[in-house]
């Protein structure tokens, strides 16, 4: 893996090649509302190179009982807003009906800080492999702030979007 290192930084330098929507990521995966969790994806450099977006709102279902005092979103959500963010990209970029991104495993998940609401998630990922088994290192951040990385493997399986 390169240089970990200010990859935020680095990714927010990087010319935007196009940005998809909610209805871009609707097309690609088949996450509905309230289980899609990603707002968008920039591509900076196609099959390599994503920037996920997720706006955190206070009426998100999961703050009702995570916690109601102190609402924080759960990290393994985060977990899979990244890899909602990845499977929207990746599957926009391929051929449709050539199956969806699921996870194989969930390696070296680390959670150095809490994402309540307001806050806004900016997640760089970086593919390391991309196949029929594809391998991506991510990272989380608000406000600059690193909260979350893991390396996160899929395997492309069968189409659930028909």
């Amino acid at each position: 893996m390169s240089e970990r290192r200010d990859t935020l930084k680095h990714f927010l330098e990087l010319p935007v090649i196009k940005t998809l929507n909610k209805a871009d990521i609707e097309a690609s995966i088949p996450h509905r509302d309230p289980f899609l969790l990603v707002d968008e994806v920039r591509v900076l450099e196609e099959k390599k190179k994503y920037l996920g977006i997720k706006h955190v709102r206070a009426d998100e279902y999961y703050f009702k009982g995570h916690f109601p005092q102190k609402p924080v979103m759960p990290g393994v959500l985060i977990v899979e807003t990244i890899s909602q963010a990845f499977g929207g990209a990746i599957m926009s970029q391929i051929s449709k009906g050539g199956g969806i991104p699921l996870f194989l495993s969930i390696d070296s998940a680390k959670f150095r800080g809490m994402v309540v609401p307001g806050d806004t998630l900016e997640m760089p990922i970086e593919i390391l492999r991309l196949g029929k088994i594809s391998k991506i290192y991510a990272e989380a951040y608000v406000k600059g702030k690193l909260c979350t990385q893991a390396c996160l493997t899929f395997i492309l399986g069968e189409n659930l979007h028909a």
